[in-house]
């Protein structure tokens, strides 16, 4: 397993959103998927890897040539726990055994003061997921949204949904397409909002070449949606992706979906809205 970026840090950061999640192995990519129905008031969270970032060598076999692919169900925390005694491993190997039941094995070699080496092994149960609950774990669609901007730095909006977490259970993100972007709380005691200003718009584009989602939109319109502020917290807390891109995309008064990126290592997170 190769440092870029750290393995254990995706990891945590997974921890952090999902007590269970699916692992999806393809020969190409790693995905860890979260899909509670957003449509019943659970986010849902699809982050993905290029395997070759991550493994010097990777081998795999689905269930067949044309179906190549394995997803698994696991309790993320497991795995976090075995990486976490390979900080400084000179080589960690995992395996996909069925010894008496489905589990990834995690095999990390130590360093040692003599010519024989140290390894410790994790196994970690794991579930199978048959073929046809495949369709349940494929990749969410982009949603259609209104407005679409760029997060300010990311531990300065922790710092500030931290603080209002401890007023409100509910927070209102809106933005618009000049580039603003505020964080609202109100309650019956107390109504707080932090603004950021030139934060930019994404450029996204259509096939011919036209913004797809907010054409003809009013700059200055903002859409918002209110959503559970712990779902926030907790993306914001266990973020250990270190993107070189954050941005949201707002569905006004529906959905917010989050995109991190950071080189082979996208994340995305969306977030239903409270009516």
């Amino acid at each position: 397993m190769r440092r870029f970026p750290s393995p254990r840090g995706i990891v945590n950061t997974i921890v952090k959103l999902a007590k269970t999640c699916i692992l999806r192995l393809t020969v190409c990519k790693l995905y860890f998927i979260l899909s509670d129905k957003v449509a019943n008031g659970g986010a849902s969270m699809w982050c993905e890897l290029s395997q070759g970032n991550f493994f010097d060598e990777f081998q795999m076999e689905g269930v067949a040539a044309e179906h190549n692919e394995i997803y698994l169900e696991f309790v993320p925390e497991n795995l976090w726990r075995a990486l976490k005694t390979a900080q400084s491993a000179k080589a960690v190997k995992i395996k996909l055994t069925n010894k008496h039941c489905p589990c990834l094995r995690v095999a990390v070699e130590l360093p040692s003061l003599s010519s024989s080496s140290r390894i410790v092994t994790h196994d970690i149960p794991v579930g199978v997921i048959p073929r046809r609950m495949w369709n349940d774990f494929r990749e969410p669609s982009m949603p259609d949204f209104d407005v679409s901007i760029y997060l300010p730095v990311l531990k300065t909006m922790k710092s500030v949904v931290e603080r209002m977490k401890n007023l409100s259970n509910f927070i209102v993100i809106e933005a618009n397409l000049s580039g603003e972007m505020n964080l609202k709380i109100e309650t019956d005691l107390v109504s707080v909002t932090t603004h950021f200003k030139d934060l930019g718009n994404p450029p996204w584009a259509s096939e011919d070449g036209c913004q797809s989602s907010g054409q003809g939109r009013d700059l200055e319109s903002m859409a918002e949606a209110c959503i559970d502020i712990k779902k926030l917290q907790q993306l914001l807390a266990g973020q250990q992706v270190n993107p070189t891109k954050a941005l949201c995309n707002i569905v006004h008064k529906r959905i917010v979906h989050f995109i991190l990126l950071h080189e082979e290592v996208s994340l995305q997170y969306f977030i239903p809205a409270i009516a």
